[in-house]
């Protein structure tokens, strides 16, 4: 009998918890898929925990974990793996916009031999203008600096269990687990689903947040930025001999010009790249940093709930892979 964990990250939703327990179970009984779900409480300033215990209580297959203190999505996401006892699970956020309806057909796909299985946004559900446009911004930004299509692409997927141990032994700190998916390569496919609408609370997405998690992704997936750097150095290097030369021939042909203005805005695009790429270079430096000290990606505070827990009715569709 296959076991699927279903890993839900969740922070300051109190409101969510109970509910999303409930609809969850529902589906995964009524397509007859043993199952437990997983919720990591991160860091919470709320009454999430207790809400997860009280799910907990109410069914024997809800586990829960509440971290020491708000370590972001990225960590709950590898604290859920790491806990994990499925032989394959599914990542899905706690306000339910990733549809628990479509996770039978991504089981269905595991059951197929797919090691991965993609959830692609068809639509973006109701968003303001300029959140689905820096959106959109940030999607292509990442595809480009990643050199993976991550156009339409969420953390909602399921992976096999082979999958699940090459993530957890990556020893790197700072990850990026909707690129590493891709990154790991396997038998993969996707599937479609719209985003649904939040039934309580708000998004805890900031453009602030939105841009620091742009930052952290990016710087740690891959070098590009860096490249950048080198890049800017060149077009600088470039635009100084072309000005040079001119510079020069002017002068030997008695018609050089005074150049004050020219040398402030040399001077200030200069002193712009340079700080520019101090501060990538700088980045990097702290990334680095932050690796070396090896500290752990999460601290757990405490758990509730039993041992791995089944779906108590009857043996799930299908055969077993």
């Amino acid at each position: 009998m296959s076991l699927l964990s279903v890993i839900i990250p969740s922070f300051n939703e109190e409101e969510n918890i109970c509910n999303t327990a409930r609809v969850v179970a529902d589906v995964l009984r009524e397509h007859q898929i043993s199952y437990e779900l997983l919720f990591i409480d991160d860091g919470s300033r709320d009454a999430t925990y207790d809400r997860i215990c009280e799910a907990a209580k109410a069914d024997p297959a809800v586990r829960g974990i509440s971290l020491s203190r708000n370590f972001g999505k990225e960590a709950c996401i590898f604290a859920g793996l790491n806990e994990a006892k499925g032989n394959c699970c599914v990542v899905i956020d706690c306000d339910l916009q990733h549809p628990p309806q479509v996770i039978p057909q991504m089981y269905r796909l595991w059951q197929e031999g797919y090691d991965i299985v993609e959830g692609v946004k068809t639509s973006r559900g109701k968003e303001s203008a300029f959140h689905r446009m820096s959106a959109g911004l940030f999607y292509k930004m990442m595809s480009r600096f990643t050199k993976v299509d991550l156009n339409a692409t969420s953390d909602f997927k399921l992976l096999d269990r082979k999958v699940m141990e090459v993530l957890i032994h990556l020893k790197e700190r700072n990850t990026f687990f909707r690129a590493l998916t891709f990154w790991a390569g396997f038998k993969s496919t996707k599937i479609e689903f719209e985003v649904a609408e939040r039934l309580h609370g708000e998004s805890k997405w900031s453009l602030a947040s939105l841009i620091r998690y742009a930052v952290e992704s990016v710087t740690s997936f891959t070098t590009v930025p860096l490249q950048l750097v080198t890049g800017l150095g060149i077009a600088c290097l470039i635009g100084f001999i072309i000005v040079g030369l001119q510079t020069f021939i002017r002068f030997c042909m008695g018609r050089s010009a005074e150049g004050f203005t020219t040398v402030i805005l040399l001077l200030l695009f200069i002193g712009g790249a340079i700080m520019v790429s101090l501060g990538i270079i700088g980045h990097y430096i702290a990334r680095i940093f932050d690796e070396v000290k090896g500290r752990p990606k999460y601290i757990i505070r405490e758990r509730t709930g039993g041992a791995s827990s089944t779906e108590k009715s009857s043996e799930p569709d299908g055969a077993d892979r």
